[in-house]
């Protein structure tokens, strides 16, 4: 589903109109993003949880060549399902 259908789906089931819907979507994506820059978590019950995670600098090696490489460290997104979210997945 790309973003234009999940505006549809949206407005569909909210029953608003597609211009509502998207800029409800537009809003939900950059506060998640402020949010997350912050490093803030954002957890919604039953759906789950963004966090903003370290990983450490580390080495790795370039396939092609065999040689290795220094990976740096970096801040990453992560996700967690929520319990009710996973449950209904199976």
């Amino acid at each position: 589903m790309n973003k234009a259908q999940l505006v549809d789906a949206i407005a569909k089931d909210a029953k608003i109109t597609k211009a509502n819907a998207k800029e409800a979507l537009d809003s939900f994506v950059k506060v998640t993003i402020d949010a997350l820059k912050k490093s803030d978590r954002i957890a919604l019950v039953g759906f789950g949880s963004f966090s903003v995670a370290s990983r450490s600098a580390r080495t790795g090696r370039n396939p092609q060549t065999g040689k290795e490489i220094n990976i740096p460290a970096k801040k990453v997104v992560r996700f967690k399902a929520g319990a009710e979210l996973t449950g209904t997945i199976k």
